[in-house]
């Protein structure tokens, strides 16, 4: 259990807030590029507890600004895109991408107001689908050269989906091995052939069972966690006999995401972000190693359970997420249908919009939430501190994080450690778009010499 107080200080993420400072030491994912489609690309956009505009100007030029006119107040998110910038539709003030007020058209002929006058603006960058926002002093770190973010736009997708809860307890869902043997239970299998897409329904790698059925038969996995230089390694083993072990290997990406295994041909890195201190979306970028992403597939299949433009689930807390009693006696531990988003959103919302800690009892299978809670705790002491957290990399260091390795698949009793290393190599190596690195080649054979 922890304090009420302990509790604050890693949940809450405000501007003025320990965890709100840490939060901005690093790029948020802050829309989908997709957001800004259509004839007027403005989109309101609440991030770390602050309301801003994000527009495209005429050029293309990506522009964030505070959301409020500092004229008189009135919404920018309600302007009009013209003339190099965005114009409040209050008194026709012109801004541009970088803040800069170009025009105040109500002040007389000749005036200088306007020269005076900056809204404040953030930097903004694109990548593969997701719109990232810079919120901290000064200059941004580089982005690690992580494989959704190397990948090219056709080997990626991008989507995301609002949690009305907390953003921390929406991240220790995905930091969990244990609860996809339970919360995610399904009692038959779909036609693997069928799985493109879909979480938790292909084929585990090495093996024709589907990832369901080793799921639903081997409940009590072997946890292992290990930290990282960008955050923890999450090894769970589920024992199918004497020979074989089931090994799935995750990763969380400091500070609020996560990179785990979606198929033999798929990773899925996704962001768990703070709108406010009660709600939060979660973004994922998809990314393929084999051929390109079938985008327009994948962006139907989501758009079937999720309505635009706030990317709300269909099935959620107004309508008991769809639960259905018959349901659950039949084919589904939850009784709340095949999307484990949904199943993911209704176990992190039931515990409240910020989840009382000092109530919980945490167990061994809860080893990586404890040591990631710990991990959290040191690096807001550290901003706190004056210092600079983890995973704040310059351009020169960006390559040190890569991958990060994930996979899933059924290998050896024996010889695991290297087995899930071999795995995921092989299928970074054979991706069309992954060029040759020496130097993480040689980094990942001194991991496989070391565990054997």
């Amino acid at each position: 259990m922890m304090s009420q107080e302990q509790n604050d200080v890693i949940t809450r993420t405000g501007p003025d807030a320990p965890a709100g400072k840490l939060m901005r030491a690093y790029w948020q994912p802050a829309a989908l590029a997709a957001e800004l489609d259509g004839e007027r690309p403005i989109v309101p956009v609440r991030l770390l507890g602050q309301d801003f505009v994000l527009f495209r100007d005429e050029t293309g030029r990506l522009g964030l600004l505070d959301r409020d006119c500092p004229h008189r107040g009135a919404d920018l998110a309600f302007g009009r895109l013209e003339d190099g910038g965005l114009r409040c539709a209050f008194h026709g003030w012109l801004f541009d991408a970088d803040g800069a007020c170009l025009e105040t058209p109500a002040e007389p002929e000749g005036s200088r107001l306007c020269r005076n006058i900056r809204q404040k603006a953030y930097p903004v960058v694109e990548k593969n689908g997701i719109v990232f926002a810079w919120l901290g002093e000064g200059e941004p770190p580089a982005f690690p050269e992580i494989d959704c973010f190397v990948a090219p736009d056709a080997y990626t997708f991008a989507f995301k989906g609002r949690i009305d809860c907390n953003w921390l307890q929406a991240l220790e869902v995905g930091i969990d091995p244990a609860h996809a043997s339970f919360l995610h239970r399904f009692f038959e299998d779909e036609e693997v052939a069928q799985s493109y897409g879909k979480q938790f329904r292909g084929a585990s790698a090495g093996s024709e069972l589907p990832m369901t059925k080793i799921l639903r038969e081997y409940d009590r996995p072997i946890i292992n966690v290990e930290r990282t230089e960008y955050g923890l390694r999450i090894i769970a083993l589920r024992e199918i006999d004497g020979e074989r072990t089931h090994v799935r290997v995750t990763n969380q990406l400091f500070p609020h995401a996560f990179v785990i295994p979606m198929s033999t041909e798929m990773t899925i890195t996704q962001w768990h972000v703070p709108v406010d201190d009660e709600t939060c979306y979660w973004y994922a970028i998809f990314t393929s190693y084999t051929a390109p992403v079938d985008k327009q597939k994948m962006r139907a299949q989501r758009l079937e359970l999720y309505e635009l433009p706030l990317y709300v689930s269909r099935k959620n807390k107004a309508n008991d997420y769809g639960f259905d009693p018959h349901e659950q006696k039949a084919s589904t531990y939850t009784g709340m249908g095949a999307d484990i988003n949904v199943h993911d959103q209704w176990a992190v919302e039931s515990m409240g919009r910020i989840q009382d800690r000092t109530r919980e009892h945490l167990g061994q299978s809860d080893k990586a939430i404890i040591l990631y809670r710990r991990m959290l705790r040191e690096q807001i002491e550290k901003v706190a501190g004056g210092g600079t957290p983890m995973l704040t990399l310059d351009e020169k260091n960006a390559k040190a994080i890569q991958g990060p390795g994930t996979m899933d698949g059924i290998g050896p009793a024996r010889g695991w450690e290297t087995y899930w290393m071999e795995v995921d190599v092989a299928r970074r190596r054979g991706a069309p778009w992954m060029a040759p690195k020496p130097e993480a080649d040689e980094r990942l054979l001194r991991l496989v010499q070391a565990a054997e």
